[in-house]
């Protein structure tokens, strides 16, 4: 949970928090990560900027980011959203939010009936809105896309990981 603007920077601290807590620990022999996205907002597949910010987390984990977004209003077919978030949005109905510890512990609490849990971090860091993608980054990106759907499809891969396989 964030307490600044939704961007593709806070999109990425959530998947490095994510990963560096629990990710690397649960699945130490992982190479990839398979991301599903929505649409729009911070991780929308027609923003570069996404691309650019994931490219840097790739290249910092060490690890390919395999991104799939679900076309446009497709959103609701994420299975994560479409079993969880309702048990999120009943677990906070009627209260009224004094604090962000009251919302994290109201997230904190809630679990499907087959078992899936959440866990809330509160990420508090302030992140700019308004922020370019570098000039040369469309020339010169490293992201793979996928020859099927491309546009919705893609890969990240760490900048160790492509020099490997050149040579």
């Amino acid at each position: 949970m964030g307490v600044s603007h939704d961007t593709s920077e806070f999109a990425c601290a959530s998947l490095r928090y994510w990963w560096l807590t629990y990710g690397q620990h649960h699945y130490p022999q992982a190479t990839a990560l398979l991301v599903l996205c929505d649409g729009g907002g911070s991780n929308s597949s027609r923003q570069y900027l996404f691309k650019q910010d994931l490219q840097a987390l790739a290249d910092e984990l060490g690890i390919t980011l395999r991104v799939a977004h679900y076309p446009p209003y497709c959103s609701k077919y994420n299975p994560i959203e479409h079993r969880f978030f309702p048990h999120v949005t009943r677990a906070c109905q009627g209260v009224i939010f004094t604090s962000l510890e009251v919302v994290k512990a109201l997230m904190e609490k809630t679990c499907t009936t087959t078992g899936l849990r959440t866990f809330v971090h509160i990420i508090d860091t302030i992140y700019a809105t308004g922020r370019k993608v570098a000039t040369d980054f469309k020339e010169n990106m490293r992201i793979v896309f996928d020859e099927y759907l491309p546009q919705w499809n893609y890969c990240a891969v760490p900048l160790a990981l492509q020099s490997a396989q050149v040579i």
